[in-house]
């Protein structure tokens, strides 16, 4: 009952959040307005961190009643400062604190220019420390000079004024959710909403969380704890983040890492971590493209990947006559084709992978069962013995796209040659426009998963041979018999049937002619 109740608290807190961040844009298309809200939200959210964090160590210390926020910036040494950047990352003054600036700023006639300053100033307190690559541009989508939010200097600052009420306004310190914390929670919701009203543009860069528990899920089972987690293509970092609240704060020992080739995502990925209350220490996310620029060579193969890359994009691929020398690729022999490079993403994984390790990659559908470069890669998958389990997910889960996926899950060291291939076109339920996966949806592909077991209509166990015998044609209706759901008829019965009306038919022409008969000889009369 009080885990209902708090439920129904968060979904309230969620409707009021979104409706605060709704009215806030104004004219300004959602997607567009975002990087004001999530921005303004994680100035907010680092400012009481900070305030907090000095707050805390002072009442222990029997400074009760001690204020961080009210005090005068001289009272802040260098060495205090020093310290703070070494422990939390960058430092700001009481002056420069969100709710410092929010109390003043309808009498700043330069808000705009505050903005500006305190922001360089969040991003230059990093600066030659280790904390610098958490923080170096992390503000650059927040454009404070913008015609999006408004023609004139006094028309933005008018609208800056209302993002900073707006965004203080929205109740992230009482209600906490018991895994998940109250601003990163509202942040994984906001994401949330401007993807599924942003359409195809907000799908490309938002996994939704039912996926990405699934994906999560698999590449954990039989685990309580990886040392990294992964993603080649990590967008806003939610589906990283998901690895803390399946495996707990603990069971992601060394932290999160990923690569992102669009900037923007870039810096809501950094955002993201930091309002999961993830240290700067604790993630390492590169803006580069992952495929002819991957970062993190030098480092320990990850025991968890999870990824949804984008679908069927194009890349250099034998253009460029270094990568059939790659390390990551040349294992195959070929490259995936230039105009789909769902393949090399795939082998780009499986070369970060530990030992120990499992992936869990969203595929597109067509890279399964077509022939040519991608077929020569999943005869090098499959004969190597890298290929765990492809999974059939439903169609429409996805915002942007309503294509039914695959997950593809590798591992380099299997307990047995064999492939397990799941049909869960049917777990899920319909919500508006979208499907769904349920907890229980998940909770019986993961199992099904987990036991390598077969089940009539829904899994099948394929040994390496009929794989071979199937040209490795990796699509799961290759191997999984589909339920014939048409109604059966009785043969027998349906002739009975037959028969009876064909009788009643005579019948009745019988006694039409009658009638007819009856009325010409009325009229011969």
């Amino acid at each position: 009952m009080a885990d209902l109740k708090k439920e129904q608290e968060r979904e309230e807190l969620h409707r009021a959040i979104w409706a605060i961040a709704d009215e806030l844009r104004g004219s300004v298309d959602g997607w567009d307005f975002k990087n004001y809200v999530l921005g303004t939200m994680f100035y907010r959210y680092i400012s009481e961190n900070l305030a907090n964090y000095i707050n805390v160590g002072e009442w222990e210390a029997g400074n009760v009643g001690f204020d961080y926020s009210q005090l005068p910036d001289s009272a802040i040494s260098d060495d205090i400062k020093a310290d703070l950047i070494n422990e939390k990352g960058f430092f700001m003054p009481p002056s420069e604190l969100f709710c410092n600036v929010r109390a003043r700023a309808p009498k700043d006639e330069n808000l705009n220019e505050t903005l500006e300053r305190i922001f360089n100033n969040i991003e230059n307190s990093a600066k030659g420390s280790t904390s610098e690559g958490s923080f170096a541009g992390l503000f650059d989508d927040f454009d404070v000079n913008s015609n999006k939010l408004g023609a004139t200097v006094a028309k933005r600052n008018e609208k800056l004024v209302k993002l900073l009420n707006g965004v203080g306004d929205m109740d992230l310190g009482d209600v906490k959710n018991h895994d998940i914390d109250a601003f990163g929670d509202a942040y994984e919701y906001l994401m949330t909403m401007y993807a599924s009203n942003a359409g195809k543009s907000g799908g490309e860069f938002f996994t939704p969380a039912d996926v990405s528990e699934l994906l999560t899920k698999l590449g954990t089972v039989g685990k309580t704890e990886v040392n990294k987690v992964y993603d080649p293509a990590c967008g806003s970092g939610s589906l990283l983040l998901k690895a803390e609240k399946v495996l707990g704060r603990e069971g992601v020992r060394n932290g999160f890492f990923g690569q992102e080739i669009n900037i923007t995502t870039y810096n809501l990925c950094r955002i993201n971590m930091f309002l999961h209350d993830v240290g700067f220490d604790k993630f390492n996310i590169a803006c580069e493209d992952t495929l002819i620029s991957p970062q993190h060579w030098d480092d320990e193969p990850f025991e968890l990947i999870v990824s949804n890359p984008p679908y069927s994009i194009k890349w250099a691929g034998n253009e460029n006559p270094l990568l059939i020398n790659d390390p990551r690729f040349s294992p195959a022999g070929v490259l995936a084709p230039k105009s789909k490079a769902d393949l090399a993403f795939i082998m780009h994984a499986l070369s970060w992978l530990a030992p120990n390790g499992t992936a869990a990659i969203v595929c597109f559908p067509g890279i399964m069962y077509r022939g040519g470069a991608e077929q020569k890669i999943r005869k090098y998958l499959i004969d190597n013995n890298f290929v765990d389990c492809v999974i059939q997910l439903p169609s429409n889960l996805f915002f942007g796209t309503s294509i039914a996926t695959c997950i593809m899950v590798i591992k380099r060291s299997k307990a047995d040659s064999k492939t397990l291939f799941i049909d869960a076109t049917k777990e899920c339920i319909k919500v508006t426009n979208n499907n769904k996966l349920t907890p229980e949806n998940i909770d019986h592909i993961v199992d099904i998963y987990a036991k390598h077991a077969e089940e009539e209509h829904f899994s099948h166990l394929a040994a390496y041979d009929e794989i071979a015998e199937n040209d490795y044609n990796l699509s799961v209706s290759t191997y999984v018999e589909a339920e014939d759901t048409r109604e059966k008829i009785d043969i027998v019965k349906l002739n009975a049937e037959i028969r009876e009306i064909v009788a009643r038919e005579q019948v009745l022409r019988d006694e039409i002619e009658k009638i007819i008969a009856e009325i010409e000889g009325g009229q011969d009369a």
